[in-house]
């Protein structure tokens, strides 16, 4: 998750969308977690396509709207299991908070098909960034959000929630961020639709250093089912 290395900074955070600064900050410890106890084959998960013949991970553009039209916000309501049909994703979901240390948690690392949200924050569907986070590995192998640098815009993720509405999200982009350069205001910055944002680890796996960055989607709402 985004640089583990960025020192926590007092703030309070209360219900709803965490600013830029404050989640930033939260993701750091899930990253170290993940660094941890992630894969040690040196190779990483699959990353999007380098625009313009540049690395993707070297390259921070802004996302490029979809051409799919915004559905409305819906009413606020927890979920309870995300799918992504194009990379074979369907998993249960568990509400995350911040730790001792202001640090965002991420899902059991035993758990590989887990997925989490920031419970405090926006959730899926309603108005505002939802952040959906997941491992990309363990130990043990590929993990719930391995595959999630495939994904391609108009590609669709689907989000159950307990007032069992299905709230459908379009993927816009798909990017990779050097954790050193990591664009908060673009992952984290307000907005008046309904959006999301899935967020794993990417790139080049070191056994010193960890991972070299995040991949993270954005994905605007669409449709109800």
């Amino acid at each position: 998750m985004p640089n583990p290395d960025r020192p926590p900074r007092a703030r309070r955070v209360g219900p709803g969308p965490l600013t830029a600064g404050a989640v930033a900050v939260a993701l750091a410890a899930g990253g170290t977690w993940l660094v941890r106890d992630g894969g040690t084959d040196g190779g990483g998960p699959p990353l999007p396509p380098a625009p313009s013949g540049r690395t993707a991970a070297a390259t921070v553009p802004a996302p490029t709207p979809a051409p799919v039209p915004a559905a409305p916000p819906l009413p606020a309501s927890a979920p309870t299991r995300i799918r992504i049909p194009a990379i074979k994703v369907d998993a249960p979901m568990t509400g995350v908070g911040l730790t001792t240390t202001r640090a965002l948690a991420t899902p059991p690392m035993e758990q590989r098909n887990l997925a989490a949200w920031y419970r405090d924050g926006t959730s899926p569907g309603a108005a505002g960034n939802a952040l959906v986070i997941g491992h990309a590995d363990n130990r043990s192998g590929p993990a719930v959000f391995y595959r999630l640098g495939l994904l391609r815009p108009g590609d669709t993720v689907s989000v159950t929630r307990k007032d069992r509405r299905t709230a459908v999200f379009t993927v816009d982009s798909v990017r990779v961020f050097p954790k050193q350069d990591f664009p908060d205001a673009l992952v984290y910055g307000p907005t008046d639709r309904a959006e999301l944002r899935v967020i794993t680890c990417g790139g080049k796996f070191d056994r010193r250093t960890g991972y070299e960055s995040n991949t993270v989607v954005f994905a605007h709402l669409t449709s109800v089912r």
